[in-house]
């Protein structure tokens, strides 16, 4: 069942079941108000039928008027008929229970199929006391009763067909957003992504639901961009080693070589192994990193041993290579280096920062800061090279971008963006700041699972590697 033929059906039950209501209180309070009606009637009949008898002896039925079935009897308190409407036997069953039930105040009232009665109590001259039960046929009332439950029930199942109409043109105009956002979803695709939907009103749920999708068109168009540029530029990146691998292959083949030109030939080959091997590890890195956060290993680590490892790691490959690590402002407690983390990751994280810092400054030196705030750690990395221009601050942590300043440096432009996705993972944040020709400064903030303003009075413990260290 659509959801148009269901408001439908809602809209005629919520609707049918109130005029259902209303139309069975109608018939109800209608009833209600001939029966007293008619109660009232029937009691002026008795008292007029018995001050009659007293005042005159007898009872001039042309001077009455006459009810369907009519008869009036009078009783005395022993239960006796003293007066019968025409002498005739009464035709409404009396028992003796309901005539000691009338009273001055409390008249007794029942019914019986059509006939109804009532008994009253009255006090003659003398104050005896006399019981009359006037009875009848409320023909013409009972006549409209039935005529109004007619004109009520037509009534009601002509509203149901109208409220069945009015029901479905209304679902039909209410769900017309909702129709023309499926004819633009469906017109969306992978050629015309940057395509968005379009709603005529703007204020209601409909336009909230099309502006979310459109957000989240946006999101998926720049993943569709990026997706594309990422397997364009590895690509490329995978294709240029394979290319000079073959060219090498096939110049040291046109000709008999010596054991050196083989052994020359053989390290350019060996060394674009290497350079595809770094790229691929890269990539895998990479896809790592962007996969779903919980399917990583996250554990408490020591930012400063993170440190270290990596700083161990570049120095050994890259002997050039100086790093400082300035742990000048030490927490008051070691477990404000601790956080929650993947360490591997991380550690990676911190060697592509080093090792850019190194490798883009003019003296191979990268300076490393620690900082503690509340709840929060903060690494800074230094150098003086070269620096980033401006315009190419935005991009460089999008995968395989690089500055045309440094296209003469050996790498990939993976370092960044990995490390940007790592941070992003870890709930922290990465900021750049740079001066062309006077270096770059990269600042990372990391939450930490130690609250140093709950423990401001304890004495410090400190890593046995505290204090201001160079690198080799």
């Amino acid at each position: 069942m659509n959801i148009r033929t269901r408001l439908t059906l809602l809209f005629v039950l919520l609707v049918a079941s109130i005029v259902l209501l209303f139309t069975v209180s109608v018939y109800y309070l209608y009833d209600q108000f001939r029966e007293q009606e008619f109660q009232q009637r029937l009691e002026e009949k008795a008292f007029t039928t018995v001050r009659l008898r007293e005042d005159v002896g007898e009872v001039p039925r042309a001077d009455l008027p006459v009810m369907t079935d009519e008869q009036v009897t009078i009783y005395n308190k022993q239960g006796l008929v003293l007066y019968n409407q025409d002498n005739q036997r009464p035709r409404f069953p009396v028992t003796p229970n309901f005539l000691n039930k009338i009273t001055l105040r409390q008249p007794q009232y029942i019914r019986i199929g059509e006939i109804e009665a009532i008994g009253v109590l009255h006090l003659n001259s003398r104050g005896a006391p006399l019981l009359i039960v006037a009875s009848g046929n409320d023909r013409y009332g009972l006549s409209k009763l039935d005529r109004l439950r007619e004109i009520l029930f037509s009534g009601w199942l002509l509203s149901l067909f109208i409220v069945g109409i009015a029901g479905y043109l209304f679902a039909t105009d209410a769900l017309r957003p909702v129709a023309e956002l499926i004819i633009q979803v469906n017109a969306i695709s992978a050629t015309n992504i940057h395509e968005r939907l379009r709603v005529g009103r703007q204020r209601d749920e409909l336009a909230d639901l099309a502006r979310t999708f459109n957000d989240l068109l946006i999101r998926l168009e720049e993943a569709f961009v990026l997706q594309k540029s990422f397997v364009s530029h590895a690509s490329h990146e995978l294709r240029t080693p394979l290319t000079v691998m073959m060219g090498q292959i096939e110049v040291t083949r046109l000709q008999a070589r010596s054991a050196e030109e083989y052994e020359i030939a053989f390290d350019g080959l060996l060394d674009e192994v290497k350079s595809m091997i770094r790229l691929v590890n890269g990539l895998l890195e990479l896809a790592r990193a962007s996969s779903d956060a919980v399917n990583l290993n996250y554990q408490p680590v020591r930012i400063d041993e993170l440190l270290w490892q990596a700083q161990s790691l570049i120095v050994s490959k890259m002997p050039d290579y100086q790093i400082d690590i300035d742990f000048t402002d030490l927490p008051n407690q070691e477990e404000e280096l601790v956080i929650v983390g993947e360490e591997s990751l991380l550690q990676t994280a911190f060697q592509n920062l080093m090792e850019n810092g190194c490798k883009y400054s003019f003296d191979g030196c990268v300076s490393v800061r620690i900082s503690f705030e509340r709840k929060q750690l903060q690494l800074t990395f230094i150098d003086h090279g070269y620096g980033i221009p401006e315009a190419d601050i935005p991009h460089i942590f999008e995968p395989f971008y690089r500055s045309d300043s440094t296209m003469t440096i050996n790498g990939h432009g993976i370092g960044l963006a990995l490390t940007q996705r790592i941070i992003e993972l870890h709930q922290g944040h990465i900021k750049v700041e740079s001066v062309v020709g006077e270096g770059t400064t990269f600042r990372i903030t990391l939450p930490t699972t130690y609250d140093s303003s709950s423990h401001s009075g304890d004495t410090p413990e400190l890593s046995e590697n505290a204090g201001t260290t160079s690198g080799f």
